[in-house]
């Protein structure tokens, strides 16, 4: 299975949906949460071992989950598994824990991290959410299909989102 993650992330011939063999879509729909989370996190460092960016990854327990090196900032990233919903690319910004009373959900605050990437196995892609996308709210939505009201003003398309374009744009010239 990672052998398949790898070639789905790395180089131009990326599988949607529709291509994924069932096999593969079975095994990723039985992973833990904390399975998901070691998947996308190993497929964002792959991309950024691809785009030439360093990775570190924090000792101690932090909100965010990697440290890259955009030369000479530093950016705090919190990584996440996302889903297609309704033609989107759906990415929930916050985190969730077992409590007494049941799952408690907090949404990440200002100071906490920088930015918030995912890595998405229905399409292939890892896309990358800037700082006022990924704190205090519960969830992204990024289109990859044309809303049904033909609405296009405020639409996010997740091709406008995607990891390297992101990064390129933060690291500048």
């Amino acid at each position: 299975m990672a052998a398949m993650l790898a070639r789905d992330v790395t180089g131009d011939k990326r599988s949607v949906v529709s291509r994924r063999p069932a096999v593969a879509l079975a095994l990723l729909s039985v992973l833990t949460t904390n399975q998901k989370g070691v998947v996308a996190e190993t497929a964002l460092m792959h991309e950024c071992a691809q785009l030439g960016i360093g990775v570190a990854r924090p000792i101690d327990d932090e909100p965010y989950d990697l440290i890259l090196d955009l030369r000479p900032r530093l950016l705090r990233v919190q990584c996440k598994w996302a889903v297609i919903v309704t033609g989107a690319v759906e990415i929930r910004c916050r985190r969730c824990r077992r409590g007494r009373d049941g799952l408690i959900h907090r949404p990440y605050t200002a100071g906490e991290i920088d930015a918030i990437a995912a890595f998405c196995p229905d399409t292939g892609r890892c896309y990358l959410l800037p700082y006022e996308l990924s704190v205090d709210r519960a969830a992204v939505r990024l289109r990859l299909e044309p809303p049904r009201n033909n609405q296009a003003f405020g639409v996010r398309w997740a091709r406008d989102y995607e990891f390297a374009a992101r990064l390129k744009a933060l690291q500048g010239p």
